[in-house]
């Protein structure tokens, strides 16, 4: 008789989402231990700095303990992106006026991206994390605004107001890392880098408004950043209504 053909399992799927939860085997150190602890150090230090063994060694655990939580980094990475999402506020579906609305969200997500510098460039890499619960609730009021604002294609318009923010948040993000890296506060830094700005525009007629925003920037540095994401989302929200059914 001719051996039957083996079964071959799939590969699992490489997600802290798709996997059962392990018992902890050590007291006093949870999975909600180890992610609070990896977005301190992740806040404080960034991606690069984060390893298993730095991270044990904060929680006063060897690598193994910790991997009975975790198995790895990216997972690590799917809980800590998981987490901060809580802090997301999406106003109610029957808010009576749909820009304000959006505009609460898409700045509360960027409040958030900014309180978590190391978030808007890890969100779209760190496995599969719209698979978390405080991402899925994210948006599914994200879902539940949009339709109740009656537009044709929720999901189309959804990506763009999150695409420009996200884009936003992980510029503006980069910026306050260097500028913390500089050691000085952002006016200063700002103010600190005017002579070269204003070297760089000299003979180029169109820049003129770098230098003028660099100049503003120099006075009150969040201010000017508040105003550049706010026109930009304005832009966003004038084509999207165009989208809105007339009458």
């Amino acid at each position: 008789m001719a051996a039957k053909a083996k079964t071959t399992q799939p590969d699992p799927v490489p997600s802290v989402w798709a996997r059962q939860r392990r018992e902890p085997d050590q007291p006093g150190l949870s999975r909600e231990a180890i992610v609070r602890e990896a977005i301190a150090m992740l806040d404080a230090e960034g991606v690069d700095a984060l390893s298993m063994r730095k991270l044990g060694a904060r929680l006063n655990a060897g690598a193994t303990s910790l991997y009975r939580h975790v198995a790895t980094k990216d997972e690590l990475m799917e809980l800590a992106v998981d987490e901060v999402a809580a802090e997301t506020h999406v106003p109610p579906a029957d808010s009576p006026d749909w820009r304000a609305a959006v505009s609460e969200a898409a700045n509360s997500f960027r409040a958030t991206a900014l309180r978590h510098p190391w978030l808007s460039s890890v969100i779209g890499q760190a496995g599969l994390t719209y698979l978390g619960p405080n991402l899925m609730a994210y948006f599914e009021r994200l879902a539940a605004l949009f339709a109740a604002i009656g537009f044709p294609e929720p999901r189309g318009a959804i990506d763009a107001v999150l695409s420009y923010t996200l884009g936003m948040s992980t510029t503006e993000a980069a910026w306050l890392t260097t500028v913390a890296r500089s050691g000085h506060g952002e006016a200063e830094f700002v103010a600190r880098t005017l002579p070269a700005v204003q070297q760089a525009a000299a003979g180029h007629d169109h820049l003129a408004d770098s230098y003028a925003e660099a100049s503003a920037a120099a006075e009150d540095p969040v201010r000017v950043r508040d105003a550049k994401f706010a026109y930009g989302l304005d832009v966003v929200l004038d084509g999207l209504a165009l989208r809105l059914p007339q009458g």
